[in-house]
């Protein structure tokens, strides 16, 4: 505590390394660029006497002509400290606070700047992998900087000076379109596991190259991810998903070795003609629709990717001799047991995922009261979608989804006269036979048969 007071009242970097500080003329952010609840939150703070500063990703995009998503601001003051200051605040989290401050709509992440090493209380634990495992360190700026993962997320904008303080040449790498990890990477990916996912969604996000000394030690490293939290895996998988540069971000996954283990044979699906599209125009649409600020479903997109391992799973319980119904739930089943050992989908979304799997076959049924049934379901939309890009992916004709676009914008009328004639095989009903007038006296007439 009082080495963290004395820090803190002389300012000393405890690593000496100064930052290139560099001037509004040079990086062109301006002070306008900032939401006005970041201002708010920056300029309250450095009243108060502490360092504040927007940092991290917003500063990154702004110098990528981008608009940011959101802001964040890291500060020396203390959650408790800042908390003190802000009305509508509150401190989350367990393993480090955080404080979130409200204005409006909006909400700024506040966080205090983090130390890079156990102090003397060793507050900072690893397990035998060199994952940390507890860390709650508050530090100074250039230890912070020195926390973060990559050097363009390591930037600090101070709104009052319009200046950004860079400690690791992160400005030339935005402009040189690099990712790259700051300190040793192999030491740095071991701490936490999950920046390999990072890197690979930053690199597909931002269209930038991953830095080689950074890529290098990710082969070899695929399988710690094995030891992250499934809830933790499946929120980096869904930031990648809606990143809305899906597409890129699947494929660089598999391009760095790191698609095992998350969705399970993801690398067979791209190398099969069919599943290759199939997922490829899924990803596509995904962020198309992002594109277009519209509302994408996780557990639609979800659906989508591990599908061909549901149709594998079918084909084979039905030439088992199962029934076509049965066979296709207890694929379902038995791909989403497999799955949550690997990636912690939330059994909210499974209900969702088996109601588009399981009305599929009905998409083929076009006689009787079969297809009007199907329109008036509740997720038929969804399932629609879907069936969509079954057709379009070639797993089936494309003359099926012509017919049922004729048929959701026909009439009633129009409908009926589109039904197609029942061709499932019907039983046979085999004629009654009548009673043999030649028969004998006292011989009784054949049976009739079973209809």
């Amino acid at each position: 505590m009082i080495a963290k007071l004395i820090r803190r009242v002389l300012k000393a970097p405890k690593f000496g390394k100064k930052p290139r500080t560099i001037p509004l003329k040079a990086h062109g952010i301006s002070r306008d660029s900032i939401s006005p609840c970041a201002l708010k939150v920056t300029d309250t703070l450095q009243k108060a006497g502490y360092d504040a500063y927007v940092v991290g990703g917003a500063v990154r995009d702004l110098l990528l002509g981008r608009e940011p998503k959101d802001f964040d601001v890291a500060t020396n003051a203390e959650p408790e400290e800042v908390r003190a200051l802000f009305r509508r605040s509150r401190i989350i989290g367990r393993r480090f606070q955080i404080v979130h401050v409200m204005c409006g709509a909006e909400t700024i992440e506040v966080t205090t700047f983090r130390g890079s090493a156990a102090d003397e209380n060793g507050d900072r634990h690893e397990d035998e992998t060199g994952r940390i495992v507890r860390d709650n360190v508050f530090g100074t700026l250039e230890e912070d900087a020195a926390r973060r993962d990559f050097t363009v997320n390591a930037l600090y904008y101070d709104p009052s000076s319009q200046e950004v303080r860079d400690y690791h040449d992160g400005v030339n790498d935005v402009r040189e379109k690099r990712l790259r990890m700051i300190g040793d990477p192999e030491k740095r990916f071991r701490e936490d596991p999950v920046r390999m996912l990072r890197a690979v969604r930053f690199a597909a996000k931002l269209d930038f190259h991953i830095d080689p000394a950074t890529r290098a030690p990710v082969a070899k490293l695929g399988d710690l991810l094995q030891h992250v939290p499934g809830a933790r895996l499946f929120d980096e998988m869904l930031k990648l998903l809606f990143s809305g540069h899906a597409l890129r971000g699947v494929h660089q996954l598999r391009a760095e070795g790191l698609h095992h283990g998350l969705l399970p044979l993801l690398d067979t699906i791209l190398e099969q003609p069919g599943g290759e599209r199939f997922v490829s125009l899924a990803l596509k649409n995904t962020d198309q629709r992002i594109a277009q600020d519209k509302p994408v479903s996780p557990a639609f997109l979800f659906a989508t990717l591990l599908w061909h391992e549901v149709l594998a799973a079918w084909r084979s319980l039905e030439a088992q001799g199962m029934k076509p119904f049965p066979a296709l739930s207890q694929a379902m089943n038995d791909v989403l047991a497999a799955q949550e050992k690997k990636l912690a989908i939330p059994r909210r979304f499974d209900a969702t995922m088996k109601e588009i799997w399981s009305m599929q076959p009905r998409f083929q049924m076009r006689s009787g009261q079969r297809p009007f049934r199907l329109i008036e379901h509740p997720r038929f939309r969804a399932a629609y979608d879907f069936f969509m890009l079954r057709c379009e992916s070639g797993e089936l004709e494309m003359d099926l989804l012509r017919w049922w676009d004729d048929f959701i914008d026909a009439d009633n009328a129009q409908r009926e006269a589109m039904l197609v004639r029942d061709e499932a095989p019907a039983k046979k009903r085999k004629r009654r036979r009548k009673p043999n007038a030649k028969a004998t006296e006292g011989e009784a007439p054949p049976a009739p048969e079973e209809p």
